[in-house]
C-alpha cells in the first residue's frame, strides 16, 4: 500500500470526500457543497489518485464505497467535526448567491400547509434556492436525515429518534362533513355525539395511518367506504358527498374558509399531535441546514 501524507490531500478534497460517503451520490454531494457536477467529479478523481483507490464504485443510484472509504470514512468525518466546530464553519452559506437544492419529507397535507408560504419567503431571500419534496417511510427518515439523503422532515413523526427538532404548530383531528349535511342539523350530548359518529360513513387516506387510528377510536372501521391515495382530493369527494373525513383541523379552516363544508369534533382521546421540523445533529453545523431551519422556524413563530 502506498504512503500518503496529509501534505498531500486538500482539505476540500476531504470533506467532498465524507459529502459522496453520506449521500452515495456525487451530484447530490455536489448540491451539498455548492460544486459544479464536473468540479465535483474532477476532485473526485484527484483523490483517487492521491489514495491510489477508487474509493467509490457505480451503483443503483448512485455509488458504493470501496473497503479503503469505508475504512477512511469515520475518521474524516470526526476531523471535518473537530475543523468545522474550532472553525464556527468557515464555508459559510450565502443564501442570495446559493443555488442549493434542499431535500424534505413531508406529507401531502404537509406540502399544502407549509409549502406556500415557504416558497415566497425563499423567492425573496434566496431566489436560486430548490426545494424537493421527498416522501419517506417513517422507519426510514433518521437514517436518511444522518446520510443526507433528505435535508429535513416535517411531520407529526413520534418515530423519528435521535434527531434534533423544532416544534412548528400545534394541531389536533377533526372530522369534515359538506355543509348541510343532515349530521349538522342536530346538538347533541358528547356521548350523543360519538354514537351517532358511528352512524356516517367515511373516507380515508391509504397513506395516512394517524387518521385510521381515530377511526379505529371511533369504532367506524366498518363505516369506511373509500379509501384513496392522496389526502388534498379528499374536501372535493367530501363536499359532493355524505362522507366524513378525518383530517388536521389547521387544514380542514383552509378549506372552511372556502365555504361549503362543516367541522364536527369528535369526542375521542388522542386527537391532539404536534407537526416539527426535524434535522439530523450531524448537520447542526451546516450553515445552509442552520439558514434554512431558522427561516422555517420564522415563519411559524411559537403562539402564546
Amino acid at each position: 500500500m502506498h504512503a500518503v501524507h496529509l501534505k498531500d490531500i486538500d482539505l476540500n478534497l476531504l470533506r467532498l470526500f465524507d459529502a459522496v460517503y453520506r449521500t452515495r451520490n456525487v451530484s447530490r454531494a455536489a448540491q451539498l457543497l455548492d460544486l459544479t457536477q464536473p468540479a465535483a467529479s474532477q476532485g473526485l478523481t484527484r483523490l483517487r489518485a492521491v489514495l491510489h483507490d477508487p474509493l467509490f464504485m457505480r451503483a443503483a443510484g448512485g455509488v458504493q464505497p470501496t473497503p479503503r472509504a469505508q475504512r477512511l470514512a469515520d475518521p474524516v468525518r470526526a476531523a471535518l467535526a473537530t475543523l468545522e466546530q474550532a472553525l464556527g464553519e468557515s464555508a459559510g452559506f450565502d443564501p442570495l448567491q446559493s443555488r442549493r437544492t434542499f431535500r424534505i419529507h413531508m406529507s401531502d397535507i404537509g406540502e399544502g400547509r407549509f409549502l406556500p408560504e415557504l416558497m415566497v419567503a425563499l423567492r425573496e431571500q434566496a431566489p436560486g434556492v430548490r426545494l424537493e419534496t421527498l416522501p419517506l417511510p417513517r422507519d426510514e427518515i433518521t437514517d436518511a436525515l444522518d446520510s443526507g439523503r433528505i435535508d429535513f422532515a416535517f411531520g407529526f413523526l413520534p418515530m423519528v429518534r435521535e434527531t434534533r427538532r423544532v416544534e412548528l404548530l400545534r394541531d389536533r383531528y377533526i372530522v369534515l362533513l359538506r355543509a348541510g349535511h343532515p349530521f349538522t342539523r342536530k346538538r347533541r350530548t358528547a356521548a350523543q355525539l360519538r354514537q351517532a359518529m358511528r352512524e356516517l360513513d367515511y373516507v380515508n387516506v391509504r397513506t395516512h395511518g394517524d387518521t385510521l387510528r381515530i377511526l379505529q377510536r371511533l369504532h367506524v372501521e366498518d363505516r369506511l367506504r373509500l379509501t384513496t391515495e392522496h389526502f388534498m382530493v379528499l374536501p372535493a369527494i367530501v363536499r359532493a358527498t355524505d362522507l366524513a373525513v378525518v383530517m388536521p383541523r389547521n387544514i380542514a379552516e383552509g378549506f372552511m374558509a372556502e365555504g361549503g363544508y362543516a367541522i364536527v369534533e369528535p369526542p375521542v382521546a388522542g386527537r391532539e399531535f404536534v407537526v416539527s421540523l426535524h434535522w439530523s445533529r450531524r448537520f447542526e453545523v451546516d450553515p445552509g441546514n442552520a439558514w434554512l431551519r431558522a427561516l422555517i422556524a420564522s415563519l411559524h413563530p411559537p403562539k402564546r
